[in-house]
């Protein structure tokens, strides 16, 4: 009983820690969550100290995988480790339909990032079928949609979903966002004069609002325009402008460049050596990296120049832009795996810290409770014995007060006054031998004492078989006239014994003698006296002495 009580005890504590843990971690994801777009940095920082793994309640779980990749997205970080945003999905999916549509766009951004861009964009289709999504919500999907589409090249369906963007999000600042994707997606789509018209739109709203920088850079980025459109003469001057105006000479090898182009293009060979050759001179004042990126273009246009001056393409020349490019992608996947062990070495070395942690807190946890157990049992111990000792001492009591009055002389006369003494008397001796404490022996000796000595026996036998004759008409003294020859003294005790109504063991106690040999007596005594095999042995001597 003792043991299911801490079984239960413990029980009952683990699940109030589990209960204390899962709100303190309910309460700190809460705020987390309600920051984590303006701060989140701060968001981050509140999560830091939860570890997924300690996790139990699934809810918990799904708004730290939630919150985590809401930063990520908000810092525009990588999300490819952010694996639990397919398990918030799928868990909010029939609880929360907020959390639902907003899980969707972060598991897309998760897939995106583990180069399944295809998946991504059909996950957000869907999700922007949806017939409950509201107005706010379809913007938040239909911009990462672009996002992912711009970086797919899937510009044909940009443009719808951006013009479906310009229809519901009424914000200024948005609307020229939409409109500066519309020009770069009908770039790529090769529609060319619907490109024209939009980055028309976005440098007259940047000439009125005075973004000189702004109109600038579209500027530039609209000779490309006019170079798809075959309006060479017009981009040439457009190139010439930004020439003159150019507040330094970080662009003006490309510049050159797109001139270059406009007069090959224009089958006027010499200009265009010329512009690509000033454009080699200027390339040479900007950072390594841009020039690598500028000779991917400039390479392919220097072969063409060649080949127009002496109809040959050296296949060498191709070999060495083509290798570089080689070269670099491979220097890219190389780092790229270093980073991804650099990454597993820092997980691994993350979860042995965890791990030591977790095994110094499960030993000071078993250290704890095996601490608290022994309290309890040391307790449960001590308040045993002190009840024990409470009791022994009102038993020592009881008898110091019986032997005093068995002192008295009885006070009435009679057959029935002698049998009540008898009685009182042999109830003593039967109450000490329940409790066969040193304390109880040493009180059954002072009160077998009392008329004559027991030579350290714990009863006066002769008074005890004197008890015994007038309680139960003579037994004693019968059995022994009949049984003399056949029982030894100990079996004879034995016998009375039984009679009086002790039980084994408190004979046991009376004789000095074990419980086992008090059974062998008596199994000795029954063969003696030839008892039947079903027979009880002292019903079987009281029959026969006729008591």
């Amino acid at each position: 009983m003792r043991h299911w009580f801490f079984v239960i005890l413990l029980f009952c504590a683990a699940v109030m820690v589990s209960c204390s843990q899962s709100g303190k971690q309910r309460q700190i994801l809460s705020d987390a969550e309600r920051i984590v777009e303006l701060y989140p940095d701060s968001a981050l920082s509140m999560v830091s100290d939860i570890d997924v793994s300690d996790i139990k309640n699934s809810d918990n779980r799904a708004l730290y995988g939630l919150v985590v990749a809401a930063a990520h997205k908000a810092k525009e970080s990588s999300m490819a480790s952010d694996s639990l945003t397919q398990f918030t999905f799928h868990h909010y999916r029939d609880k929360d339909s907020v959390r639902f549509l907003k899980c969707g766009e972060l598991y897309a951004l998760h897939l995106f990032w583990n180069s399944n861009g295809e998946s991504a964009l059909a996950l957000l289709d869907s999700l922007v079928a949806l017939p409950y999504v509201t107005d706010g919500i379809e913007i938040k999907l239909l911009r990462t949609r672009v996002g992912i589409g711009g970086t797919l090249y899937d510009c044909d369906n940009n443009i719808r979903f951006l013009k479906r963007l310009l229809t519901i999000d009424n914000d200024s600042v948005s609307e020229w966002y939409y409109k500066q994707q519309l020009y770069l997606n009908y770039t790529y789509t090769g529609h060319a004069d619907s490109a024209l018209i939009y980055i028309n739109e976005l440098i007259d709203h940047a000439k009125s609002n005075h973004l000189s920088e702004e109109e600038f850079e579209l500027k530039y980025e609209k000779i490309a325009v006019l170079e798809e459109l075959g309006e060479y003469d017009e981009g040439n001057a457009l190139a010439d402008y930004i020439i003159d105006n150019a507040p330094d000479n970080s662009i003006l090898h490309f510049v050159h460049l797109w001139k270059a182009l406009n007069h090959f293009n224009m089958g006027e060979i010499e200009i265009s050596t010329r512009e690509l050759a000033l454009a080699d001179s200027c390339v040479q004042n900007v950072s390594r990296e841009e020039r690598k990126y500028y000779e991917i273009f400039a390479g392919h246009l220097r072969n063409f120049l060649q080949y127009r001056k002496d109809g040959k393409i050296r296949i060498i020349q191709l070999a060495a832009l083509t290798n570089n490019q080689r070269d670099n992608f491979f220097r890219m996947e190389s780092t790229k795996v270093e980073n991804e062990k650099n990454t597993l070495r820092a997980e691994n070395r993350a979860l042995e810290l965890k791990s030591q942690n977790q095994r110094k807190t499960a030993i000071i946890i078993i250290v704890i409770l095996i601490a608290v157990i022994i309290a309890i049992t040391a307790v449960w111990n001590i308040q045993k014995r002190r009840r024990k000792i409470i009791e022994a001492e009102e038993r020592v009591d009881a008898l110091n007060k019986m032997i005093e009055e068995l002192k008295q002389p009885i006070p009435t006369s009679g057959h029935e006054a002698l049998r009540r003494a008898m009685l009182q008397q042999l109830g003593i001796i039967k109450m000490v031998a329940e409790t066969p404490t040193e304390q109880n022996r040493e009180m059954l000796r002072k009160l077998s004492s009392i008329e004559s000595d027991t030579n350290g026996s714990l009863v006066n036998w002769d008074n005890l078989y004197e008890i015994i004759n007038n309680l139960y008409s003579n037994f004693y003294s019968k059995l022994h006239t009949k049984y003399a020859d056949m029982l030894t003294e100990k079996e004879e005790q034995v016998i009375v014994l039984f009679v009086a109504g002790f039980s084994a063991k408190e004979i046991s106690v009376i004789t000095s003698q074990s419980t086992a040999s008090i059974y062998v007596r008596k199994s000795s005594i029954k063969k003696k006296l030839d008892v039947p095999e079903k027979e009880d042995v002292i019903a079987f001597i009281r029959q026969e002495l006729s008591v």
